[in-house]
């Protein structure tokens, strides 16, 4: 064999390696999104009457099912709204008090109130949370709802 024939025979053997090891990762846990394991409902309401629209404006929470996430903690957001049109799309940081803080972003559709918002991380009693809740309008004229998912990672240092 020359050394074109052995690399090639090296290059398909792995493909066949890669493409096997995920047709068996992928086909391990049929209707089961990956990572779901200790995921939790997340409920929370806030109403946003010092939210203005512009950077560093804020909601403030009203209620929630997750004990870290105290009443009267904000939701502050980072950038404007309507960059692009018709959008909120920022960073925000979710502060309990006490040095208690989880990073994300949320984007929003301003005509329809309509939107989600993801959290990656936090520090203090909120080290390793992670999130994913949809937004959506008021149905009280007053407070608007997050309803999806949260867990803690294990190796977070609460």
């Amino acid at each position: 064999m020359n050394k074109k024939s052995i690399k090639a025979a090296f290059v398909c053997a792995m493909a066949l390696t890669l493409c096997g090891s995920g047709a068996t990762s992928l086909s391990a846990a049929p209707g089961a999104a990956q990572g779901d394991e200790g995921q939790h409902p997340l409920h929370v309401t806030k109403e946003c009457s010092k939210y203005t629209g512009a950077a560093g404006s804020f909601c403030t929470i009203t209620s929630s099912n997750l004990a870290q996430i105290v009443v009267g903690s904000t939701v502050t957001y980072d950038q404007a709204a309507g960059i692009p049109a018709g959008i909120l799309d920022s960073n925000v940081i979710l502060d309990t008090g006490g040095g208690n803080r989880a990073i994300g972003r949320c984007t929003l559709d301003l005509a329809t109130g309509l939107g989600l918002c993801t959290f990656s991380d936090g520090t203090g009693d909120l080290a390793g949370f992670r999130a994913r809740v949809k937004v959506s309008p008021p149905t009280d004229g007053l407070h608007w709802h997050w309803d999806g998912v949260y867990r803690f990672d294990d190796d977070a240092d609460r």
